[in-house]
């Protein structure tokens, strides 16, 4: 079957890279792709208006005279067969062959209201509202505008005439084949007759409103034509201009030489199947299919321009929709595929219009392709979504959709993103300041307890120890300094009793020591004093240095073979005495 190739246009019915840091979570290749470029692909329509004029027509009598006698002439030669019905189909074809020698004007004008145009795919470039499609996506040839007038505006004309030109066949009219001779002669003639005016072209790009997403709330939005190039073969490259926009979601650009033949290419755009069909809701249709196939080969049209072939499928409709590396970056502009005669699409021929010469056509205007917040945070939200960690990514989504209210999928993201959390499917990770911040707090808690614990020991073994006092030692234990012997007659010391937690002497006399016994020589570092050493945390032993000053009760411990200052009376447990008069002096 004989293809002509054709744009993908469907009639009458560098933004910055994101980061090296900005890894593709494990989810397929196109599933990431699609999330993260489908907010910057819009559906785009151009529609003609214009009123369409033909005027009546006469049948030229004396020339299907002569053509009726031809008719018998043919019969008798034995080149057409004698019944009504192969001699009526013959006429219609001569007529049909050479229909304004056998139709004239007449009047009065017939006129009648019409609108024709197309849908495409179109892109933004940048945040402010620029947008990038393809040439034929915005304008069409004289000759291609008429006929699309032609088919729309003249169907009812046409029916009408062919009806008038096969009244008089009776049985015959009957005849589909027939019927569809007569109704190409008149699509002829009127095509050939109509006239236009009060021309207008208007061009628009289907955005939602704020909160709506891709539904029934999408409306068409006024676009500008900034530049034009020429339609396929040539560049077929146009730029549009949308005013009063700001965080718009934006597509990278990447090089020609991201890929080459053999890599996988994917296609976003909105074929004509869906846009057209009856079948689907609005929802449904404007929301952009992603297809993928391979770089099959760089091609060159005679005129030096260059185009990718691939496999990717493309439909009608799909013109203008950005090409993606796996990258996602945007590497060409989908702009014709190759069709048969009948109009059916083949799927194994698209061609692209590679990132190069769109780059070129955007340096001609000084538009520099750029890359909003909406967008850094939209694809940073979809990572942590894509890897479960919902809880990072739902302040992420909240703040793309107050940048950007018309954001068509934020608020979808947001309400799976909020009934994820809520069933216990969130899988955020701490951050390294987060455990920090916890260690900290913990080690710092730590040392306040510590601390309070040893003012809290220091504090108790305090109020415990009683008022320095001198007691003798224990029985069979070193005897007493002389100073503290007791005269001969006077009452002897009674012993002592068994301490509270074991037995021995305290630095303040006869009391046992509160956390054990005290060796009579010996460290005690949390509790008792030996007779004769350091007490380090507590009380003063006999014969040592106190390292903490007076004790309990203002009374440092006495050096060796020296009474304490004050009264030369001390109270102990078993009673009192007196020491002896220092008499070392003598």
């Amino acid at each position: 079957m004989a293809v002509v190739v054709m744009a993908v246009a469907l009639p009458a019915s560098p933004a910055l890279a994101d980061p090296a840091t900005d890894e593709r979570p494990d989810v397929p290749v196109g599933t990431w792709l699609a999330a993260r470029t489908q907010p910057a692909v819009q559906l785009t329509t151009f529609t003609y208006t214009a009123t369409v004029s033909v005027p009546s027509n006469t049948i030229n009598q004396a020339q299907i005279e002569q053509l009726s006698q031809q008719a018998v002439e043919a019969v008798t030669a034995g080149k057409i067969s004698s019944d009504e019905r192969s001699i009526a189909k013959w006429i219609f074809q001569q007529i049909a062959a050479n229909v304004d020698t056998y139709v004239s004007a007449a009047t009065p004008e017939r006129t009648v209201d019409a609108e024709v145009g197309g849908m495409c795919t179109g892109w933004w470039v940048t945040p402010d509202g620029y947008m990038v499609t393809g040439a034929h996506c915005v304008q069409v040839g004289e000759t291609e505008l008429s006929q699309l007038f032609a088919q729309q505006a003249l169907k009812k004309f046409n029916e009408q005439d062919a009806k008038e030109i096969i009244s008089g066949l009776g049985d015959l009219a009957a005849d589909e084949e027939i019927l569809k001779l007569a109704q190409q002669i008149y699509i002829t003639f009127n095509t050939n007759n109509m006239k236009l005016s009060g021309l207008k072209q208007s061009l628009n790009v289907m955005q939602s409103l704020p909160g709506g997403g891709v539904d029934k709330t999408a409306k068409a939005v006024p676009a500008e034509l900034v530049s034009v190039g020429e339609s396929y073969p040539g560049k077929d490259f146009a730029l549009l201009k949308v005013n009063g926009q700001q965080n718009l979601p934006t597509v990278p650009l990447g090089d020609d030489a991201d890929v080459r033949t053999g890599d996988t290419l994917y296609i976003s755009g909105f074929p004509g199947l869906v846009t057209n069909t009856p079948f689907f809701s609005l929802e449904s249709k404007l929301e952009p299919a992603l297809t993928e196939g391979p770089y099959n080969a760089k091609r060159t049209t005679q005129t030096g321009v260059p185009y990718i072939q691939t496999q990717a499928p493309s439909y009608k409709g799909n013109s203008g929709g950005p090409v993606f590396s796996k990258d996602g970056k945007v590497v060409g502009m989908l702009i014709a595929g190759t069709v048969s005669e009948g109009g059916e699409a083949s799927e194994s021929e698209s061609f692209v219009l590679p990132v190069g010469i769109i780059k070129e056509k955007l340096g001609e205007k000084n538009i520099k392709p750029a890359q909003a917040i909406t967008t850094t945070r939209y694809n940073e939200a979809l990572n942590d979504f894509f890897r479960h960690h919902y809880s990072a990514a739902l302040p992420k989504f909240r703040e793309v959709q107050a940048l950007f209210p018309n954001h068509p999928y934020v608020a979808k993201y947001i309400s799976d993103t909020q009934q994820a959390i809520s069933a216990g499917k969130d899988e955020t990770p701490k951050s390294i300041l987060v455990w920090v911040l916890i260690g900290a707090g913990v080690l710092v808690a730590i040392v306040i307890a510590l601390v309070l614990v040893s003012v809290l020991r220091r504090r108790r073994r305090r109020r415990r120890r009683p008022e320095p006092s001198f007691a003798p030692p224990s029985y069979g234990a070193v005897p007493p300094p002389p100073w503290q012997q007791l005269p001969a007659g006077q009452a002897q010391v009674s012993p002592p009793v068994q301490g509270a937690y074991g037995q021995g002497y305290g630095a303040g006399g006869n009391e046992a020591a509160h956390y054990g016994s005290a060796p009579h020589n010996g460290n005690a570092p949390y509790g008792s004093a030996p007779h004769n050493g350091n007490a380090p945390y507590g009380s003063a032993p006999h014969n040592g240095n106190a390292q903490y000053g007076p004790g309990q009760y203002g009374h440092p411990a006495p050096p060796q073979g020296q009474a304490p200052l004050g009264d030369q009376t001390r109270a102990v447990r078993y009673g009192q005495f007196m020491p002896p008069p220092d008499d070392r002096n003598a």
